[in-house]
């Protein structure tokens, strides 16, 4: 397969990797400036020409692959030269190479759990990310093509979610999926908070409400027997406390600013699970 394909194929399957591209050659090289190729954990796509040269890369972007916390592009130097270090075996074509290594992380995944006014203006500002967006709502009107017209122009992957009982959608979303639950009916709510505490491969889970509101839901999710350490994978209120106002976009944008900062921790403990 070829780095292109396969850079469609990782990010469908939720894979990280890692886009090796030679930046420059000078002299004599296995190939020309501008060949790629694309490294995973287990797996290599295409060729930028084999040898030290290729394993002296691949062998970086599974190191820059395993650094939790470094994922910022970076740039190698090899020397083809029967003189020059090498780790892989002498590849002497009398160049030199510089290539840049690209992280492609995986997508954060985030599942709202009501489009009402706050849903629908949460999700035309997270809709502007590189995200995958799961739209969750039990009334079909809600997630119409035409209400969700304002974000035919999304960047991230908009999946809406037609769903009579919503905590079944739970179950579809991928590993790691930050969870925000606000829908029209609490009835609906806390049932999809307890479905939610029930599964183990969510990343983070947001309520939106009034802390009175959680009040009410702990007494009824501990009698469902969740555990105090099980409630404390909930947030509530969600949302920046120093972000006054109940206008939807103002919500929104508070919400949004709060999960934002969730990102990185709890996914990647989440899909290492």
């Amino acid at each position: 397969m070829n780095w292109y394909d396969a850079i469609g194929l990782l990010r469908q399957q939720r894979r990280a990797a890692v886009l090796v591209t030679l930046v420059d050659v000078r002299g004599h090289a296995p190939r020309a400036a501008g060949a790629k190729m694309v490294v995973t954990a287990e797996e290599v796509f295409d060729t930028i020409g084999g040898g030290n040269l290729e394993e002296t890369a691949v062998s970086r972007a599974r190191a820059l692959l395993a650094a939790q916390d470094d994922r910022e592009p970076q740039e190698l130097t090899i020397a083809l030269s029967d003189k020059a270090p090498a780790e892989h075996g002498v590849q002497c074509c009398g160049g030199e190479v510089r290539i840049l290594l690209e992280p492609l992380p995986i997508r954060p995944s985030i599942a709202i759990f009501g489009v009402g006014h706050v849903g629908l203006e949460l999700a035309r500002i997270l809709s502007r990310h590189e995200v995958e967006l799961h739209l969750v709502d039990s009334r079909p009107a809600h997630l119409s093509p035409e209400r969700l017209a304002v974000l035919d122009d999304a960047i991230a992957s908009v999946i809406p979610h037609r769903a009579p009982v919503p905590e079944v959608v739970l179950g579809e979303v991928p590993p790691g999926s930050h969870v925000l639950v606000m829908t029209h009916d609490h009835a609906e709510d806390i049932a999809i908070c307890d479905s939610a505490l029930r599964c183990a491969h969510l990343g983070s889970i947001g309520l939106i409400g009034s802390s009175a509101k959680w009040a009410r839901f702990r007494r009824r999710l501990t009698e469902e027997g969740h555990s105090e350490a099980e409630l404390a994978r909930i947030t509530t209120p969600i949302g920046l406390p120093d972000l006054p106002g109940k206008a939807p976009a103002i919500i929104a944008l508070s919400v949004a600013a709060d999960l934002v900062r969730r990102f990185a921790d709890v996914s990647a403990s989440a899909v290492s699970r």
